[in-house]
């Protein structure tokens, strides 16, 4: 990198943090702190624990914005005064620390952006994910346990937390349906990316002859609802079937019937939960789900309504993204309409990148 092009990606660093400035609004959020804390002082403050709880995550939040704010900023400025510093003195060893640094900074500022865009109601949730095969038998539900791990791996590698409510594996190979709860700082807002149909294209594992298929999965994500959330459930509406729990996970299983499923007429939401051994703690967690998925079927409706647009049916022919393995290898986001080759990379849960991508396009 020479004094041209470190001072050509200086300016737009600059211009990005200034955009993201005008977006997080910096001074706004230390006065909300300092009315947080003036609340705080208050002793009937923490006399109702649900509105002090609410108030004291708005806070925690804030707080972790405007230090990763200061951060970045802090670390532009001291880059350019060391840049400055070394030039003068003409020391080339620290001018290359410094070229190497400053692509750290591009990272973290890109990551801050990426947390600002996050800033809608339920981005800071937890995440409820469920993965469906397609048609296609065998072929749709391996892909469909590939899914499956590409987000057990890309949550290991954010540091987050995954607990499996519901898993029903495929009867030669894969699944046939599961459903996780991701855990972890903007969960949500980060996988809410993924909801949409997942097509994949490969010669088939399973096919003898060596040809080529296309298998496709639905991944449906929801926020997972604060108990506080009032949502109404008319007991007409809903189907409560019970059954032996299948697969591995103890004693209790395919000896009591302590899965729970239950389906919400109106809407065709199915849900089920059989990781616990009392019946009654499932059902309350697919009840839970059920909720869940309610109030996200709800926003998308409002937002259809803000957009003036009817709300899109997820058909078999809406892909949100293609993940070709032959005859050549890419992935390609049809939202951001960017290609990656790193396929293995991807299916591995290096996933920061494609869904940046389309957080990003999607707010442009």
């Amino acid at each position: 990198m020479d004094a041209f092009e470190y001072s050509e990606l200086i300016k737009e660093l600059e211009n990005k943090l200034s955009n993201i400035e005008s977006i997080l609004k910096p001074d706004e959020l230390q006065k909300r702190l300092k009315e947080i804390e003036t609340m705080e002082n208050e002793p009937s403050f923490w006399n109702d624990p649900k509105t002090s709880a609410k108030i004291q995550k708005e806070k925690n939040i804030i707080l972790r914005k405007l230090k990763k704010y200061k951060i970045v900023k802090q670390a532009l400025i001291d880059n350019k005064d060391m840049y400055e510093l070394a030039s003068l003195e003409e020391d080339e060893e620290t001018l290359n620390e410094v070229f190497a640094d400053v692509a750290n900074i591009s990272k973290s500022i890109r990551e801050l952006e990426i947390a600002v865009m996050l800033s809608e109601e339920n981005d800071e949730k937890n995440a409820i994910i469920t993965i469906h095969p397609g048609a296609g038998g065998t072929e749709s539900h391996d892909w469909a346990s590939i899914l499956y791990r590409m987000y057990l791996r890309y949550a290991e590698r954010r540091g987050w937390k995954v607990d499996v409510v519901d898993y029903q594996a495929g009867e030669e190979a894969g699944i046939k349906d599961v459903t996780f709860i991701v855990k972890g700082e903007n969960a949500y807002g980060y996988l809410k990316a993924e909801n949409g149909i997942h097509r994949l294209v490969r010669v088939s594992p399973f096919d003898s002859a060596g040809r080529r298929h296309t298998s496709f999965a639905s991944v449906q994500v929801s926020p997972e609802v604060d108990e506080d959330i009032e949502i109404e459930i008319d007991p007409k509406d809903i189907r409560i079937d019970v059954f032996r729990a299948s697969g591995a996970g103890g004693q209790h299983i395919n000896k009591t019937e302590s899965a729970v499923r239950i389906t919400h007429i109106p809407t065709g939401i199915v849900v089920g939960c059989q990781n616990d051994r009392s019946q009654h703690k499932n059902k309350d967690m697919a009840f839970k789900m059920l909720k869940s998925k309610l109030y996200e079927l709800e926003l998308e409706k409002r937002r259809a309504e803000e957009e003036g647009k009817e709300k899109d049916e997820m058909g078999w022919g809406h892909q949100i993204r293609s993940y070709v393995l032959f005859p050549y290898q890419q992935v390609k986001d049809t939202r951001s309409n960017k290609a990656y080759s790193k396929v293995d990379d991807i299916l591995d849960g290096d996933l920061d990148e494609v869904i940046e991508d389309v957080l990003i396009s999607q707010k442009s």
